[in-house]
């Protein structure tokens, strides 16, 4: 079975991140980001459904968790910069 990435699978995937985020507040410091914050989780739960998802697709899921992961460094790093500046 082929699966496709469509706009309302991300939003399937993006949406109970976001409202995860909501209904359990971070510490303050967390607090200070919430925008980097809400990505990050998403990208978390991002990468949790890619990596349960069956088979590899032909390396395109391989190479999604990749990019995901990339992500989410990229994140991490942007938000350790703005607390420092």
């Amino acid at each position: 079975m082929k699966t496709r990435i469509t706009r309302r699978s991300v939003l399937n995937t993006v949406v109970p991140a976001a409202l995860v985020g909501f209904a359990f507040p971070r510490s303050a410091k967390a607090a200070d980001q919430p925008h980097m914050q809400s990505a990050l989780d998403a990208l978390r739960l991002a990468k949790r459904e890619l990596e349960q998802a069956t088979t590899d697709k032909g390396g395109h899921r391989a190479r999604a968790i990749g990019h995901v992961n990339q992500a989410i460094e990229q994140v991490e790093r942007g938000i350790a910069f703005d607390r420092r500046h």
